[in-house]
């Protein structure tokens, strides 16, 4: 597995030597950092969708949660970050531990539970979430299995919330 990894990641991260992908996957990157794209996307639409306002920040705080889980399980595991021989990373990180992704935990977590609140967000997030998880492997600093571990987190954390966060969803003001 460890091969598959470093086969994976060097494959992902030569990517990164075309400029617009480079660019590209800087800023997804940027704006993935503690979810914070996931996170003003669910505020914003707690604003914006006064009827289904509690649904919005139900799935919000869901996005946050998995975030929170990620980082824990970061902590414990301590696996280091990639070091790729003839690639420097793309950005720089705020730490030193890669597994899972949070970026891709929350992500993916963004994809179930703001997915879930009406087409627009079903067909705007799931594939920005993607390109969220594929832009950490082409800056080169998580492994693949990062990624997907850090996704299935995600998933797992906003499914698990996934009734809660129906909750009230048609009720004006919830």
């Amino acid at each position: 597995m460890r091969e598959v990894d470093h086969r994976l990641l060097s494959a992902m991260r030569d990517c990164g030597t075309d400029p617009r992908v480079a660019a590209a996957a800087r800023a997804l990157s940027f704006s993935g950092e503690h979810g914070a794209l996931w996170l003003a996307a669910g505020l914003t639409g707690a604003a914006v969708d006064r009827d289904r306002r509690g649904a919005w920040l139900r799935g919000t705080a869901l996005i946050a949660a998995a975030q929170a889980v990620s980082m824990g399980v970061k902590r414990t595991v301590r696996r280091p970050r990639p070091r790729l021989p003839a690639h420097q990373p793309l950005v720089k990180t705020l730490g030193r531990h890669s597994f899972p992704s949070s970026h891709a935990a929350s992500a993916a977590a963004a994809a179930v539970a703001l997915g879930a609140l009406g087409p627009f967000a079903r067909q705007v997030v799931p594939p920005l979430a993607a390109a969220m998880c594929v832009s950490r492997l082409v800056v080169g600093v998580h492994y693949p299995s990062d990624v997907a571990a850090g996704a299935l987190l995600g998933g797992l954390t906003a499914g698990l919330g996934a009734k809660w966060l129906a909750a009230g969803r048609g009720v004006t003001g919830a």
